[in-house]
């Protein structure tokens, strides 16, 4: 029995599915199409500190129009990296996967002319 890697795994996911679904709800849902745990943990530790720390320096008081933009805005910035490095990840992996494969075709073949 033989088990797929970690690239191979990541290489199957469509990319921009993941980066979609990083995008849209913003909590790194993409990584959790493509099995990619630590950085999930680490999207939603951020999303949270975000939150907290917003939370913690507003205090009781409703926020602003300008503060509720910089928050608004935060989790933009955290959905538009994981977009990114999710779709990095992606073709890194691909890329990888097609040029082990192409290792592969190349020391199969047999004959006089190799």
């Amino acid at each position: 029995m033989s088990y797929t890697s970690r690239d191979e795994i990541l290489a199957s996911s469509e990319g921009w599915v993941a980066s979609f679904l990083n995008f849209l709800p913003g909590l790194g849902s993409g990584y959790l199409y493509q099995r990619r745990w630590k950085s999930y943990f680490l999207t939603i530790a951020a999303s949270t500190a975000w939150f907290t720390l917003g939370f913690f320096l507003k205090g009781d008081s409703e926020p602003s129009q300008r503060e509720q933009i910089i928050g608004v805005s935060g989790l933009f910035f955290i959905s538009l990296v994981t977009v990114i490095e999710a779709n990095l990840a992606f073709k890194k992996a691909s890329n990888k996967i097609k040029a082990e494969k192409e290792k592969i075709m190349s020391s199969d073949k047999k004959g006089w002319f190799k």
